[in-house]
């Protein structure tokens, strides 16, 4: 049941189509993609512990990890806006003693919270180096897609100081920037371990790549089978139907019945 909601003019409540969960949401700002629900489920992440979540936008992936493990959960939001959008979601879905939301900086957040207290985090960073892309879009969107608050280096480097020696890292890009990124977890000691790539259609490039690094680990790593979105039909693949609606909803779909 969802709690008691508070919305902004032009927000809205929407439905994350898995353990009756909700997040708000509003037109004027970045909304959560796929990127975020496939790193949720690609990361690994310990029963309990601690968990933490950098750019988290409106809190999406935490609110997804809630399904996976009983750990605490931190994250951080540097827009004021989203980072309160955040809080607000975690308090509709009853969420306040698993999730807590900061909004400030990554690159100081070591200061806040010391050095290596997470168990795991995990990052959906802009993918975008400053000064690329359309320069005209609304501020919130370039902050989410642009590295205007940190570079690459600045986000890895974060994740170094934050995560524990041979915890986890785990991080969503594009695969045109993975020499960079590798490069860039391996001189801040991730070592890489696992590594999938996500096509939209068989035949067709990457458009993802799915990281994740073990802190000081040994060199060891895994290149797992490509993740196809969409089958000849132009609907999701199965396992993205596992993803996002469940076994239930696969079942279903097997018997006949049409999910959108």
């Amino acid at each position: 049941m969802v709690n008691d909601v508070r919305l902004e003019p032009n927000e809205r409540l929407d439905d994350l189509l898995t353990h009756q969960l909700h997040i708000i949401q509003s037109r004027e700002v970045f909304s959560f993609s796929m990127d975020a629900v496939l790193l949720a489920r690609f990361a690994a992440v310990p029963p309990r512990g601690k968990i933490l979540d950098l750019c988290t936008g409106n809190g999406v992936i935490p609110l997804l990890l809630t399904t996976r493990t009983k750990a605490a959960i931190d994250a951080v939001e540097i827009q004021p806006r989203l980072a309160d959008m955040a809080r607000r979601s975690v308090k509709v879905n009853g969420l306040e003693e698993r999730i807590h939301i900061y909004e400030g900086d990554l690159r100081d957040f070591h200061k806040q919270v010391g050095h290596g207290m997470y168990d795991a985090v995990t990052v959906n960073p802009p993918y975008m180096p400053p000064g690329t892309g359309d320069q005209n879009e609304n501020e919130h969107f370039a902050m989410a897609r642009h590295e205007r608050n940190g570079t690459l280096d600045d986000i890895v480097a974060a994740c170094a100081r934050l995560v524990r020696t041979g915890g986890r890292v785990a991080m969503v890009h594009r695969p045109n920037r993975l020499v960079e990124l590798l490069e860039t977890f391996r001189k801040w000691k991730l070592e890489p371990k696992r590594i999938r790539f996500v096509h939209p259609h068989a035949g067709a490039e990457a458009n993802m790549v799915l990281i994740e690094a073990a802190r000081d680990g040994k060199p060891d790593v895994k290149l797992l089978p490509p993740m196809i979105v969409y089958n000849e039909q132009r609907q999701y693949n199965e396992e993205l139907m596992r993803i996002y609606y469940g076994d239930q909803a696969v079942n279903a779909a097997g018997k006949g019945d049409t999910v959108k």
